[in-house]
């Protein structure tokens, strides 16, 4: 099933994006200093030690990294990511592994990773690889005619800048961080002062109009935003 995700995700702290990673490492020292290191730089890392427990996180959240060892307990990494990308989950994935022979670091790219890192390796190694892709990473996101910038929380739509309230704009956020991913009630509930059935309601009515976004009412769930 597709990873849920929670009002985290669209935050940031002190005008910075807040990058969320999913660790799973069961190599105790390995993990406790990754997990020190990413934090100290300023990503929210979470750390697990076996592949059930990967599974589950990447359900609660939604991440903007995954890095999987693969020999772990459990659940090995190589059919973690395949039943990750079958809910399709595509969470860019950098492999960890000792297993550094060209047959698996092969099944590591075929089953959907993006990069494979061969233990031993320095964690400073790591950290440059992870800071070379969120550099590469727009800080603008969109969707349909609105654009929409973290850092700056300037939303715009066709080249006017749009004046959102407290609650309209944390909703946008939110819908656009997650598009194609179903948003509970409870998620949305998080962003509101005064929440209930009624005003959440009305509250996606508005946004709806101030986008012209198409919004889902996922009966009994909550609301969504299929992609283009």
């Amino acid at each position: 099933m597709a990873a849920k995700c929670t009002v985290a995700d669209a935050k940031a702290i002190d005008g910075t994006i807040v990058i969320n990673i999913l660790l799973l490492e069961d190599d105790l020292v390995l993990g406790e200093t990754i997990q020190e290191m990413l934090n100290e730089r300023g990503y929210r890392c979470r750390w697990v030690i076996d592949g059930e427990k990967a599974a589950e996180a990447a359900y609660d959240i939604r991440y903007d990294l995954y890095i999987f060892d693969i020999n772990v307990p459990k659940l090995n990494g190589f059919a973690l990511v395949q039943s990750l990308r079958n809910a399709e989950d595509n969470t860019p994935t950098i492999f960890i592994s000792a297993m550094t022979d060209i047959a698996a670091i092969t099944q590591g790219f075929s089953v959907g990773a993006d990069d494979y890192l061969k233990k031993p390796f320095y964690p400073q190694e790591l950290l440059l690889r992870i800071e070379a892709r969120f550099s590469r990473k727009t800080q603008l996101m969109t969707h349909g005619d609105i654009s929409y910038s973290p850092i700056t929380k300037e939303v715009m739509r066709q080249g006017h800048v749009l004046s959102l309230g407290d609650v309209q704009l944390p909703f946008l956020a939110l819908f656009i961080a997650n598009i194609g991913r179903t948003l509970s009630k409870e998620n949305l509930f998080e962003l509101m002062e005064h929440p209930s059935d009624n005003a959440l309601r009305f509250a996606i009515n508005k946004l709806k109009h101030t986008t012209g976004w198409n919004i889902e009412n996922v009966r009994g769930i909550g609301y969504r935003i299929e992609k283009s």
